[in-house]
Order: C-alpha cells, then structure tokens, then sequence
C-alpha cells in the first residue's frame, strides 16, 4: 500500500535530488527515508530514482510519478485546511511571495496596515522572478503571489489592486532632462539602461515602448537601485514604475523624471493564486486594503 508519508519523502527526494537533505527536511534519518522510497518503489512497480554515491536521478516513468504526487500533496493541503472556514482564517499562516520590482516600494506601505488590521496574521514572504513564484503558487509551496502584468499566469487566478505608468529617469545633463513627457521613439538617443534578463520589468518596458528585444543596451543591472546609480553617474538613463519614484528619485538633485507618454497603464500590480484556493475571500480582502494604502499615498498624484 502507498502512503501519504512515502508520497511527502518523494517529493523531498526530487526536490532536494539527494537523499541526505531530503532526509533532513523531513526530520528522519536518511535510512528510514530510503526505505521507504525502496518500498513505495517495489509498490508501485518501478524505479521513481536512480541512486548513486554522486547523484540521484529522477526516472522518466519517476517523473510522471512525480507530478501527480505533487497533485495529491496540494489536493491533501486543500483539505487539511478545509477547517479554517470555521476558524479565524486571518490568524492563519499565509506564505506570500512578491518580486523584487515590487517589494522595496510596496511593502513599506502595506506592512503597517496589515499588522494592525490582522495583529496575529503570521505573513511569511518570499522575494524572487516571476516565473520562480508562480512555479511555487501552482505547486502549493506558496499560497499567493504579488506579481506585475501582463504577465503569463496558466491557470491561476488573479486580483488586481493597482495600475501605474513608467518614468524615464535621466541624469540633468543629459538632453532629455528638461521634459515632462516623453514618446518611446525619443529613448533611441537615451543609452537606455535595463533590468536584466529574468525580471518582468524589462519585458514590461520593452512592450510599453515597443522596443524590438534584439536591441542593444549599454548597461544592465539586477535592481532598480542599480541602474539609479548608473544614471547619476550620467552612464545613461533607465525606466522605472511610479511607485520607485518616492525612494529611488526625490532626494536626488542631479536626477530629472519624464512620463512615458504611451498607451497605458504600462503594468498592472495583482495578487495570483491558485483557483481553488481556500482563502480567496482574504486575497479579495487583502486587495482592497492594499488599494486603500497605495492611493492614501497619493502614487497617481505627481
């Protein structure tokens, strides 16, 4: 007989591709946890991994098992929380994750609210890429996810609470300095500077601007904060979201903002999770609130 156990030691195995870590995540020794791979294994009637002293690899018929084990852990999570609908569900551990385009500007104003609003909410966050986060929401690891669209979600569902338009920032001596407004076709001239690959912004930007992707940057960087050294050092300009300005511009003096005057909104703020989440009535909750603070901070006011 199959056991949920042996289930849960799998996915540790596949997670970790070594039996000693997943033996340590799952709090038992390496040789029970082999043994019951061995078991789970002679049950099912194939090999799930190929072991050796170097490594472990997951078989393709492994794999298959893999993926519906993964269906099964986030169908028994489902209904091991079936029983916060009859309890206080905002005192309940949520896992939130959020992306680092988002979190240094938006977390600073929704963390007050929500501590005092839901003081025994224990919040667990997650920062990482998009893609990263949505793997974990659809995989049960994390129970949302705030992300920026467009942006490709699957199956999931999602809740917008914001939308905001991009700046070019540039440094005062370049020629672009003395305008409020600016059209894609003016940054040609601009050495714009991105994110680099991996981060939504980018592909964000290029679509706002229209920008073949196959284009030539001077510079790239890993965070917003990058790049606005790099334009204060008059290396060339960059794009960010309305919500960076308030921390990334107005205590530089040499620095100058422009709106990108194209079709917008040019991303959209949402949370994502998964349909059948248990806690779609708090996200809906939580979305509210986190449109109340962004607005009580005047973001769409210049």
């Amino acid at each position: 007989m199959i056991t949920f156990k042996q289930i849960k030691y799998a996915l540790a195995v596949a997670e970790q591709l070594h039996f000693k870590k997943a033996s340590d995540d799952c709090f038992v020794s390496p040789s029970t946890l082999s043994n019951a791979i061995t078991e789970l294994e002679f049950n099912i009637g194939f090999k799930i991994f190929e072991r050796s002293n170097k490594k472990v690899i997951i078989t393709k018929l492994g794999l298959e098992f893999i993926n519906k084990a993964k269906k099964i852990n986030l169908q028994v999570k489902n209904i091991n929380e079936m029983k916060l609908n009859y309890l206080d569900s905002m005192s309940y551990p949520i896992s939130m994750g959020i992306i680092p385009t988002i979190s240094p500007y938006f977390l600073p104003i929704a963390l007050p609210r929500i501590k005092n609003d839901f003081p025994n909410l224990p919040l667990e966050i997650e920062e990482s890429e998009s893609k990263t986060l949505i793997d974990k929401v659809k995989e049960g690891d994390l129970d949302m996810a705030i992300l920026a669209l467009p942006y490709a979600l699957g199956d999931l569902v999602y809740f917008k609470f914001w939308a905001e338009d991009f700046y070019l920032v540039s440094n005062k001596k370049n020629e672009l300095s003395n305008k409020n407004e600016i059209h894609a076709s003016e940054l040609q001239s601009s050495k714009l500077m991105l994110l680099e690959d991996g981060h939504c912004l980018k592909d964000h930007i290029l679509k706002a601007c229209n920008i073949d992707i196959k284009s030539k940057y001077s510079l790239k960087a890993s965070s917003l904060q990058t790049l606005i050294q790099l334009v204060k050092g008059d290396m060339g300009s960059t794009l960010i979201p309305k919500m960076a300005i308030n921390q990334l511009i107005r205590t530089n003096n040499n620095l100058s903002i422009a709106h990108l005057n194209e079709p917008g909104p040019h991303r959209e703020i949402c949370i994502v999770t998964r349909k059948d989440y248990w806690g779609l009535e708090n996200i809906k909750l939580l979305c509210s609130i986190f449109s109340e603070e962004m607005h009580k901070n005047d973001y769409n006011n210049d």
